[in-house]
């Protein structure tokens, strides 16, 4: 019997309050190779579907390992200790992602794997070390896309993986890059409507609606962007319920504080 390995006790770790669910891996079985087609001349090949593998005994060891190190990475994250949290997730993350690669279908594992590298990026936005932030939410997109796949109903998800989408369409507006920021903004502002549209009260939905439009509002040509990003705004600086980050911006757009209204 394959060992039965170690599940960490995963808590919310960031402004968006994403309830983490906990890592198992149980004995991986390949998956039966699809049934062969009858050939067609004409066809193309199909490419082959990726078979599972189990994993070695070193990797277990090593993802038992990675299980630790995650869980002193979020200790010392609490604690404030951002140094000590890079240090541990970035020992962690080489074997989370060979997990993954051995099993790409592991649901588990991949939530593991975004919820990792998502703290990663944290705690290094702590620190100040932005191109670092951005090259893990970049790695983490693809595997943030398919726990909200799999998940359809979980609006904390959705809501992470539409701020990363957000941040990764603010740091293309930084570069100039309008064209590379567009897609995520547009992205993002599905996401985010469906969650308002889930939870119409719920303020972090909100503020994270508020931030793709008024990033989608700089960089696309659909018409009432800016119009919605700053009657959306308002409304919220009128209730209290806007951001830090996002009341700035919404100032910038309709004026100093006091002409609300």
């Amino acid at each position: 019997m394959a060992p039965t390995l170690a599940k960490p006790a995963l808590t919310a770790l960031l402004a968006l309050s994403a309830a983490l669910t906990s890592p198992g891996l149980a004995q991986q079985t390949p998956d039966a190779p699809p049934p062969e087609a009858p050939p067609v001349e004409e066809a193309a090949p199909a490419a082959p579907a990726p078979v599972a593998r189990d994993l070695t005994s070193a990797e277990i060891a090593a993802f038992n390992a990675a299980v630790t190190d995650f869980t002193a990475g979020q200790a010392a994250q609490q604690k404030g200790d951002n140094a000590g949290a890079v240090a541990k997730y970035d020992a962690a993350l080489p074997a989370i992602r060979t997990a993954v690669e051995a099993d790409p279908a592991k649901g588990d594992n991949v939530n593991f794997l975004a919820n990792a590298l998502y703290a990663d990026a944290a705690a290094y936005g702590a620190l100040g070390q932005i191109d670092k932030v951005i090259a893990l939410y970049a790695e983490s997109l693809p595997h943030w896309r398919k726990v909200v796949e799999a998940k359809p109903a979980d609006a904390a998800s959705r809501n992470i993986l539409a701020g990363i989408l957000i941040q990764m369409g603010n740091q293309a507006l930084r570069d100039h890059d309008r064209g590379a920021a567009d897609p995520h903004y547009e992205e993002a502002l599905t996401l985010a409507r469906q969650t308002v549209t889930d939870q119409p009260g719920d303020a972090i939905s909100k503020n994270v609606l508020l931030s793709a439009l008024i990033g989608a509002s700089q960089t696309s040509t659909e018409e009432g962007l800016r119009d919605e990003a700053i009657s959306m705004g308002k409304a919220m600086m009128a209730d209290g319920t806007i951001d830090a980050m996002n009341k700035p911006s919404i100032e910038t757009m309709t004026g100093p504080a006091g002409t609300v209204g």
